[in-house]
């Protein structure tokens, strides 16, 4: 597989790039906290695990279910920009909560705030993306946002390390500094973002009527359906750091396992994005869900440092093959209009998805074992695989479009 190349990066959109930093941004700021934060409420706030799965699943469902209703109200607007910028202000303003945090209660409250804050973000930035970048590049395009993206994720808790390692592991203190780059994110989506102007002629209308869901495509629907399967199949990441944890890495450089992953992450993203955009995504799908039961069953298994690493690791990569990926699947099946909405739904589907999935994780860890959480994982693999296959059948009878994954 090709790397990128430097012409192929400078056809890229500005405007792509400005998104993906003020992505970076925010994730160095939401990692510094969310790779201490299961630790802070365990051995800080005194929380049990069932309660950190409880709140990593209700957090995450909250934000993808905003994301129907931002989406919305982009398409109806034909604005993306300014909901974008409510969102990321959202987040940034969570942060000092959690500095402030004396119960499990206001983690609550900050974790929802900042979540309520990516729900709104999330779709409009996205479909952004869609409306800035050729159709024939949008693979690359949202594969280089989300490289970009986990750049922040692996700089985030290597920032957090130090300062822990620095301050005798003072959370509070790593969590204000955390504040700074999420307020310079705001900043930068303010002064570095112009979007397409909208056609004055356009009369708004509801994008969530029945008749205008009506025009999104089979097709689509199933893209839907095959993101909430792999969203069953990958539980928060929380219990990656629970899991190092239990094999015995110190709690000051347990982030380091959220570096390892994400640094893997950001690697791979843009090179599979920029792959998809000349090969089957039905196919690039299921190499990532084959890498993700690997990494289950490697973590399940694991007693030491290198079976944990190589397990991290692997997660990475299935992460860099398919996220961009689906992204893009649903700026290629859904109407132009309607692409707000479209992440919106699609994101609705996967946090309920999510919300069942860190349950039942929470659940099994405790009690049956870590090592049953992440073997039901691989097992929920099968799952989505069973169903991508039976979506390949369909599209090679003679009747079925050529290529509609």
């Amino acid at each position: 597989m090709k790397g990128p190349t430097p012409s192929s990066l400078r056809a890229i959109p500005r405007g792509v790039w400005v998104l993906g930093f003020v992505s970076m941004l925010m994730d160095i700021s939401s990692e510094m906290i969310h790779s201490l934060l299961p630790l802070f409420l365990v051995t800080v706030l005194g929380s049990s695990v069932f309660a950190v799965g409880l709140l990593e699943g209700l957090a995450e469902s909250t934000a993808l279910f905003v994301k129907v209703f931002s989406g919305a109200l982009s398409d109806y607007l034909g604005r993306r920009k300014g909901i974008a910028l409510v969102g990321y202000g959202l987040g940034a303003v969570s942060k000092p909560m959690f500095a402030l945090a004396a119960s499990f209660g206001l983690v609550v409250t900050a974790r929802l705030v900042d979540r309520v804050g990516k729900g709104i973000r999330g779709a409009p930035r996205d479909a952004l993306v869609a409306d800035l970048t050729p159709k024939e590049m949008r693979g690359a395009a949202f594969g280089l946002r989300q490289s970009l993206d986990t750049v922040g994720a692996f700089i985030g808790p290597l920032v957090a390390v130090g300062l822990m390692l620095l301050w005798s592991n003072d959370f509070r203190a790593v969590f204000w500094v955390a504040t700074v780059p999420a307020f310079a994110a705001v900043a930068l989506l303010y002064l570095g973002i112009r979007e397409p102007a909208s056609n004055p002629d356009d009369v708004p209308t509801n994008p969530i009527r029945r008749d205008s869901l009506r025009r999104l495509s089979s097709a689509y629907w199933w893209v839907v359906a095959l993101g909430a399967a792999f969203t069953l199949a990958r539980f928060s990441e929380a219990f990656l750091v629970l899991r190092s944890q239990q094999i015995g890495i110190p709690t000051a450089l347990v982030p380091l396992v959220m570096v390892v992953m994400s640094l893997v992450y950001s690697a791979s993203a843009y090179p599979f994005g920029k792959l998809s955009d000349s090969m089957s995504h039905g196919r690039l799908l299921g190499w990532g869900l084959c890498v993700l039961v690997a990494a289950d069953l490697i973590l399940a298994r694991a007693t030491g440092l290198v079976g944990l690493f190589v397990g991290i690791g692997l997660w990475g990569v299935h992460m860099g093959m398919t996220q961009g990926l689906l992204a893009t699947m649903v700026a290629d099946t859904a109407p132009d209009d309607l692409r707000g909405t479209a992440y919106g739904v699609f994101n609705l589907v996967s946090g309920l998805a999510m919300l069942f999935a860190s349950i039942l994780a929470g659940l099994l860890w405790e009690t049956v074992g870590s090592a049953a959480t992440f073997y039901a994982g691989a097992a929920l693999c099968g799952v989505a695989l069973v169903l991508l296959s039976a979506r390949h059948l369909q599209a090679s009878t003679p009747a079925a479009r050529p290529r509609s994954e």
